[in-house]
């Protein structure tokens, strides 16, 4: 009896030690906290209570958190053909033929794999114009990935590949983040091969950087090179807290000023292009402008914040509820709005059909005017280099 005892607490041991490596380190294999989205994909999250700071290191170390999420990080590789200047020359075509005008570019990023089904988020600056996309994870499998989407106004990009025991990454929650909690950024910087750098979140909601229309970033000083773009950034659990995007550099290196694209942000562009081909946001047809004390002047209004209107599309859903150039906006919908980056993303986050209340200053009166949004036009392409 005795020995039957010794050998059943031996198993328990063992199955117990057994899954508690599974669930750190592959836990999609145990299908904990897979959840489906609003279009229908199966993601993993951590648990609700799980913060970015509420678990520390063991000594320092961040190895845990790295071996978790690590081979989820994938190096993406594409190429586009572009045509040569001078293609188009007689003499250079003597010379050269026709395949000689005809030239091969590569292109070089990361990507996060977010679901067992084989989405893959990443930049789409990374992907932008590619004839060909391959991703190569982090056990030497390849493939050839298919763009499902793209948002350009958020530079992000959704991807896809057919393989099968795909590892996945855990979604974090980004909302929770404060400045001077740990973080790791995962990518392929300069094609040297996955890197793993650490250091803290610097600042949150910076916006007004010229990067892409919509701009909430999280500023890291964990190293970001060329490369790591649409790689991964992870607390010290190994949750994924945003996509890595873009960097301050005046060298084309890390200056400690990166920025990341938060993992809220992302799980909305994927439901949306995943359910609808695009994401849907709000429009009302205007020009805003920041508020100075010149404009002020100009169009005669007596305000110090919010939003100024210099243009108002004719017909437009702005137009057609009253608005008119020269009114300050000033709430959206409840929300105070203090700048252009801030009305933008308010409006952008309208249900379109939906008339939602603005708050406007108009000389030296208050003025509400309830506005129908319509479907924010796609942006024209173009090739950010």
């Amino acid at each position: 009896m005795k020995r039957i005892w010794l050998l059943f607490s031996q198993a328990v041991t063992v199955f117990v030690a057994a899954y508690f490596v599974v669930a750190t380190l592959q836990p999609s294999w145990l299908g904990r906290g897979t959840v489906r989205s609003g279009a229908g994909i199966a993601l993993i999250e951590a648990p609700a209570n799980t913060s970015a700071a509420s678990q520390q290191p063991a000594a320092g170390s961040f190895s845990a958190a790295a071996r978790k999420a690590a081979p989820a990080v994938v190096s993406i590789n594409t190429s586009k053909a572009v045509r040569h200047p001078r293609s188009n020359d007689p003499w250079f075509q003597f010379f050269f033929g026709d395949q000689g005008g005809q030239q091969q570019q590569a292109g070089l990023g990361s990507g996060v794999i977010i679901s067992p089904d084989g989405y893959i988020l990443t930049n789409n600056h990374v992907v932008e114009g590619a004839d060909e996309i391959e991703v190569t994870l982090t056990d030497s499998r390849r493939a050839r990935a298919r763009v499902i989407g793209t948002d350009p106004e958020t530079d992000l990009a959704i991807l896809r590949i057919e393989l099968d025991k795909l590892p996945v990454i855990v979604l974090g929650n980004s909302d929770t983040l404060d400045v001077g909690d740990q973080v790791l950024a995962i990518g392929n910087p300069f094609g040297v091969g996955q890197t793993v750098t650490s250091g803290i979140v610097s600042a949150l909601g910076r916006t007004q950087l010229g990067i892409n229309t919509f701009e909430n970033f999280i500023q890291t000083d964990a190293a970001i090179n060329p490369g790591n773009s649409g790689g991964a950034l992870v607390d010290v659990n190994g949750n994924l807290l945003g996509i890595n995007t873009a960097i301050y550099s005046r060298s084309g290196g890390s200056m400690g000023i990166g920025f990341a694209i938060p993992v809220s942000t992302a799980r909305l562009v994927l439901d949306g292009i995943v359910k609808d081909g695009q994401v849907t946001r709000g429009w009302i047809g205007v020009e805003p402008n920041e508020l100075s004390p010149e404009l002020a002047e100009t169009f005669g209004v007596k305000a110090s914040e919010g939003v100024i209107i210099t243009g108002v599309l004719q017909d437009g859903p702005a137009a057609q509820a009253g608005m008119r150039p020269g009114d300050v906006i000033v709430k959206v919908d409840g929300k105070n709005v203090g700048n252009v980056s801030e009305l933008l993303s308010a409006v952008a986050a309208l249900k379109p059909g939906t008339a939602a209340p603005f708050n406007v200053k108009r000389a030296d009166a208050l003025v509400e005017l309830n506005i129908t949004p319509g479907v924010r036009p796609r942006p024209q392409r173009n090739v950010r280099r």
